[in-house]
């Protein structure tokens, strides 16, 4: 049977997994190390940190990165998101509710309208925010003067940020990368700590093989695994693992079904490509931003897909994966 060494509370279990120590977030080391530095440079000259702009696939662990920044100065931190500030008064609202110190979150910048950054820019460089009032001749500009702050912005998609608004991105640029097995097997014990849970070495190297370097999808895997292992009265040991996983249509190196579908199509309908994007998506049904961020970084990743200027290839690896010639 399941182990449960203490009763769970209904709460968002994602937010409960979060690290809340930098010991605790496994993997960037890079980027940890350079964030130690500017945010105690900046706490020894009391200063308020630079603007810092996270970018790379979803999951790996912007979100978590920002609250540990609050976390480590001391500060609040309110999040939003690009679609979420559709007028300039909306973003107006938000930095003008800013307490001094605090740390704004903004995820999927690059889906904030362009009129909106054109306002952004002044507040980020000058602390300062200008809104227009009126219209035509009788228009006047009112300048807001706004308390320092520290804006964190993440994305999956850099290359959609205008040139000017990364520049403004003082305090650095940084890129999360995919996570190693061997991190993904720590960040899995120490989910499964957190959630109560005893689960042996074999059953988490499972669970980290299938979860597409990311610790989101590993985190996922493991209270799906918990629950069938709850329901059928199971230890979570190996076995339990890859039968739980193959319910859900995760297969041994972590490929869903519509992952498999999307190579099939390529093979079986388009020869094995090339394929365009926008043909991909009409074909597999899938939204084009879906395959792009979410699906394709995996299967490239794992050398099933190569992405060339003519479109989309199956590989080698991909055919033999499928049982395919």
């Amino acid at each position: 049977m399941i182990s449960i060494m203490q009763e769970q509370a209904p709460q968002a279990l994602n937010s409960q997994l979060r690290p809340e120590t930098w010991d605790e977030y496994i993997g960037q080391q890079s980027i940890k190390d350079n964030l130690h530095i500017l945010l105690t440079a900046a706490q020894n000259r009391g200063q308020q940190p630079e603007h810092l702009l996270f970018y790379g696939p979803p999951g790996l662990g912007k979100t978590t990165l920002s609250y540990l920044i609050a976390k480590e100065i001391g500060r609040n931190i309110k999040t939003t998101s690009g679609p979420a500030i559709e007028k300039v008064g909306d973003l107006a609202s938000i930095l003008t509710n800013l307490s001094e110190g605090d740390v704004l979150f903004i995820d999927e910048i690059h889906r904030l309208n362009k009129n909106i950054e054109e306002v952004l820019y002044p507040a980020m460089e000058s602390g300062f925010l200008d809104i227009i009032i009126g219209k035509g001749p009788s228009a006047r500009t009112i300048q807001l003067d706004l308390p320092p702050f520290t804006l964190i912005a993440a994305t999956t998609k850099i290359a959609m940020l205008s040139a000017p608004l990364r520049s403004r991105f003082s305090g650095g640029t940084f890129k999360l990368e995919f996570y190693t097995n061997e991190e993904m097997e720590t960040i899995i014990h120490q989910s499964a700590a957190k959630l109560g849970i005893r689960i042996d070495t074999d059953a988490a190297r499972e669970i980290a093989i299938r979860s597409r370097y990311t610790p989101r999808t590993a985190n996922y895997f493991l209270k799906r695994v918990r629950d069938f292992a709850d329901v059928h009265n199971k230890a979570i040991n190996k076995d339990t693992v890859l039968e739980s996983l193959s319910l859900i249509g995760v297969d041994e190196i972590g490929l869903h079904q519509n992952d498999r579908d999307i190579l099939n199509t390529i093979i079986d309908k388009f020869n094995g490509g090339p394929v365009g994007l926008r043909t991909l998506a009409i074909a597999t049904h899938e939204e084009k931003d879906t395959l792009e961020s979410v699906v394709e970084p995996y299967l490239v990743q794992l050398g099933l897909v190569e992405l060339t200027s003519r479109g989309r290839v199956a590989t080698e690896k991909a055919y033999a994966h499928l049982g395919k010639k």
